[in-house]
């Protein structure tokens, strides 16, 4: 016999890497080690099974608009992180680097559940002038249709420590993504967690 009663909520996990709303930040690392079990290919990066399935989804959907949009970083693992954040380090200077760069340990890519977008044409790549892009722009307005939200959105660096980037999206499942959506809030600030603008 069927039950009316209807099921129970799914309570976000902030804490666990296995968790689709595990919050990854300055504060919060991952273990050094950690590598996601279940990473697929889509479009060309690696992201957990989840996550990477619903990125195809949403990568097709875009198409449809007009507002095609590539995949150009998914999966991190530590050393990786720590190599890119060298580079930056040595680009730009320890503060900047902070700012635009995770330490290894503490970058989402290394859950396999963020992904770096782009325009096919790389018009604005990795750059703040991405938002007014078609592919931005779609990304930015229906994302969270498809379980993304823009994770470091503009004017959130106290909260996120990190800039502004309208490419980096992160998968949180297409509930809790409406209601960062509609509330217009940070990951931290729906987990009820403190800010992490530095280390």
């Amino acid at each position: 016999m069927e039950s009316n009663v209807p099921a129970a909520a799914v309570v976000p996990e902030f804490d666990s890497p296995a968790s689709i709303s595990v919050v990854v930040n300055k504060d919060r690392p991952l273990d050094a080690g950690y590598v996601p079990p279940d990473l697929i290919d889509a479009g060309g990066v690696l992201l957990r099974a989840e996550a990477g399935h619903a990125y195809l989804r949403m990568s097709a959907g875009a198409a449809e608009a007009s507002a095609a949009i590539t995949a150009v970083s998914g999966f991190r693992p530590a050393n990786m992180q720590a190599d890119l954040h060298s580079s930056y380090t040595d680009s730009y200077g320890g503060p900047a680097a902070e700012a635009l760069s995770a330490r290894p340990g503490h970058s989402e890519h290394q859950t396999g559940l963020a992904v770096d977008i782009a325009n096919p044409d790389g018009a604005c790549s990795l750059q703040s002038c991405f938002d007014g892009t078609p592919a931005g722009s779609w990304a930015a307005g229906n994302g969270h249709r498809y379980g993304f939200v823009v994770r470091y959105p503009a004017g959130a660096e106290a909260i996120t420590g990190y800039s502004y980037e309208p490419w980096h999206l992160r998968y949180v499942g297409e509930e809790m993504a409406r209601q960062m959506f509609d509330a217009g809030i940070t990951l931290e600030e729906f987990a009820d967690l403190p800010a992490a603008p530095g280390y």
